[in-house]
């Protein structure tokens, strides 16, 4: 992995993937995750751009940086001055790199290895999602959980390219970036992507 500079969010430094890298070996069956969390996608990066623009969304809160992947959302909130940050994936190499990465940017989060989604609302104030709304069953369960979580108090933000599963009819536009996607490497190629509010 390369340490560099992560798409529209400069203010971050991430290990990043490259042609050396040998990624296929984190992957022993069919059943392993491939491993997203190399890979900065649309979602994970507007909610960061969004907190650094706008501090007063985190500060002082305790957040839930779900589906964590390579940590650049929850980097960003405790970056911009949460009180807590946790981040939360099922893919233990992905909370090694979301460890690695706060490591390098200066912060602390505490890392959890499991599905969140499955249990009670967590005892944080704001919970932070992006991108996980890529397949059916993923975005169902998400969904429901995150509908327990709204009914518990908590505020939610979401960040998404307009996937496929994306639940539109619990979503209010917060704001929207252009930004490139996981498919490019470079970040050159750029296309809108918005933060919404899910109520």
């Amino acid at each position: 992995m390369e340490v560099r500079r992560a798409p529209h969010v400069p203010e971050l430094d991430l290990y990043r993937a490259h042609p050396g890298s040998g990624l296929g070996r984190l992957v022993d069956s069919e059943n392993d995750p491939p491993p997203y969390w190399a890979y900065h996608w649309a979602g994970g990066t507007v909610i960061a751009r969004h907190i650094l623009d706008h501090p007063e969304v985190v500060s002082g809160l305790r957040v839930l940086d779900l589906g964590s992947g390579s940590g650049i959302v929850g980097i960003a909130a405790a970056m911009a001055g949460a009180g807590k940050v946790i981040a939360a994936d099922t893919d233990p190499n992905a909370l090694v790199a979301t460890q690695l990465n706060a490591l390098i940017n200066g912060v602390n989060i505490e890392a959890i290895n499991g599905d969140v989604t499955i249990g009670d609302p967590p005892g944080v104030d704001l919970i932070l999602v992006g991108d996980l709304f890529y397949d059916e069953a993923t975005a169902r369960q998400v969904t429901g959980f995150l509908l327990r979580c709204a009914a518990a108090g908590m505020q939610i933000l979401i960040g998404d390219p307009g996937r496929s599963y994306l639940p539109r009819a619990h979503l209010r536009l917060i704001a929207e970036y252009f930004v490139s996607d996981f498919a490019d490497a470079e970040g050159r190629a750029v296309k809108p992507s918005s933060v919404y509010a899910f109520t």
